[in-house]
């Protein structure tokens, strides 16, 4: 609670701001995605400002004390333009000695090759009508980029959908010259959630606190 100003990021239905603002902050809140459906939830309170907008095009200027990118946000920047304009605009977002806390998974964990299923799912859907769903996960591409296609089964459709996204997993080194770059300096970085210390050969994620410089 100590940041007054908080911008998060990618915050798909506003569940962090919302958490926020009902256990007692009372500064300003601002939620960014570039996702209509998913800032349409957010979008239900008011316990924050929600734009409709990629990362990189905020418009702030030096008005957040404290930006997050939670959930593995960050893997949805696919390259390093994408990334570098994105920081960029976070960075201008940030006060001087402002505060940026992102997370993202380490590659040398692997984690897409668990991601594979081994078997379909069956679940009920909305209509109470029985579905399958079964996942394939490609290996990282030349820009770190894992292709996840998910396929869905129902006896309402001829054939199953098909419904694909990217991931990007990038390494601490790689992360602390985008970081670098955009103006930031790597205060503190852990391997888990528990506050562990990050090791880049086993750690699953990498959770960075960057300082705006």
């Amino acid at each position: 609670m100590a940041a007054k100003r908080v911008l998060d990021v990618g915050c798909g239905t506003g569940a962090i701001l919302r958490r926020a603002r009902a256990e007692g902050h009372g500064g300003r809140l601002c939620g960014l995605d570039p996702d209509p459906a998913m800032l349409g939830q957010a979008a239900v309170s008011d316990a924050a400002e929600w734009v409709l907008a990629p990362a990189a095009d905020a418009a702030w200027r030096g008005e957040f004390d404290l930006a997050i990118m939670s959930g593995n946000a960050f893997q949805c920047l696919l390259d390093d333009r994408t990334t570098a304009d994105s920081l960029a605009a976070v960075r201008r977002a940030l006060a001087d000695g402002g505060r940026f806390v992102f997370d993202t998974r380490n590659p040398a964990a692997a984690a897409w090759r668990s991601w594979t299923s081994e078997r379909p799912f069956a679940f009920t859907d909305p209509l109470g009508e029985p579905m399958e769903v079964s996942q394939r996960a490609s290996e990282p591409d030349e820009q770190g980029v894992v292709t996840v296609d998910a396929y869905f089964t129902a006896s309402y459709w001829d054939e199953p959908l098909k419904a694909s996204c990217g991931l990007r997993f990038v390494d601490a080194a790689h992360l602390d010259r985008l970081l670098h770059a955009a103006g930031f300096a790597v205060e503190d970085r852990f391997g888990a959630f528990d506050g562990r210390a990050f090791d880049p050969a086993a750690s699953g994620s990498i959770i960075t606190v960057a300082a705006a410089v």
